[in-house]
């Protein structure tokens, strides 16, 4: 097939899956419109990459390993599951099993703390929901696979070790988000109009999903997810700068609070208070 045509199809199958999941859950409550939507968009870029990987490699996968990476990882590296390799190094568990635990912990006294103070609880419950998704069942899924022998790695890799706004995103927070959009957004972009261009658009495209997954479900905070977004295209461009010219080099600690700062300060524009009412207030209750 062309390989022009293959991508129009792929991305027009995203396109229809999302609009689908926006149609069914018009009059759903948040919580099942915002998975519903996160589903739709899951689903439609695992098959965008899969399409560019093909076109780019011409790889493919059986279908046992095709239903594996669509349906049982998280990550967008059909590679991961070309091949099993018999040297493939097991990856422990047990901090996935520590971070299922520590979570459940937090979201348990999250549902504590919310009668009395919805702020403690949402500040306990967002760290609470990441540490089991992200850094325990996660963690947990890499380990299987890694055992059968498919060489995966966890998504999530000490984001707190940052030190650099670029090196949280491109290496640490979410390594399956920052793979596909270097794929089908940056690059592209880049080749065609610079680095620069590349990276913004990246961001935005970064932007645009999490309104999706964010304001869309809790039908409030439009335009908070992107500019938090936004905002971290100008630092990551700032610090690409200051980099290349060499002028200054932070010390490491100065370089990780450099790097919380960015995400933390402007956490109440990404997750906004509708979500926080409309989406996690209902996950706690």
């Amino acid at each position: 097939m062309n390989a022009r045509l293959a991508r129009g199809l792929a991305w027009t199958a995203a396109l229809v899956l999302l609009a689908a999941a926006l149609r069914l859950t018009v009059d759903a409550t948040p919580v099942v419109r915002m998975f519903a939507i996160i589903g739709a968009l899951l689903a439609g870029m695992k098959t965008v990459v899969i399409v560019e990987w093909k076109v780019q490699t011409g790889g493919t996968l059986p279908l046992a390993r095709w239903l594996a990476f669509s349906l049982a990882w998280p990550g967008m590296r059909p590679s991961d599951f070309a091949a099993r390799r018999a040297e493939t190094r097991p990856l422990s568990a047990w901090p996935g099993v520590r971070a299922l635990a520590v979570g459940a912990a937090l979201v348990v006294a999250a549902c504590a703390a919310l009668p009395r103070s919805a702020l403690l609880a949402y500040g306990l419950a967002l760290p609470g929901f990441s540490l089991v998704l992200h850094f325990g069942f996660f963690r947990l899924l890499a380990a299987f696979w890694r055992a059968r022998g498919f060489d995966v790695a966890p998504p999530f890799d000490a984001p707190l070790l940052s030190t650099s706004l670029g090196e949280f995103w491109s290496r640490r927070w979410n390594r399956a988000f920052s793979d596909m959009t270097a794929l089908i957004v940056y690059r592209p972009v880049s080749r065609w109009l610079g680095t620069g261009a590349g990276l913004t658009a990246a961001f935005v495209f970064s932007g645009v999903l999490h309104e999706l997954a964010i304001s869309v479900p809790a039908r409030g905070g439009y335009g908070g997810p992107l500019a938090y977004f936004l905002l971290h295209a100008v630092v990551v461009g700032a610090e690409r700068t200051l980099q290349a010219r060499a002028r200054f080099k932070w010390p490491l600690a100065g370089a990780r609070a450099w790097t919380a700062f960015w995400l933390v300060a402007p956490l109440p524009i990404l997750f906004h208070r509708p979500f926080l009412d409309g989406v996690v207030r209902s996950l706690l209750s």
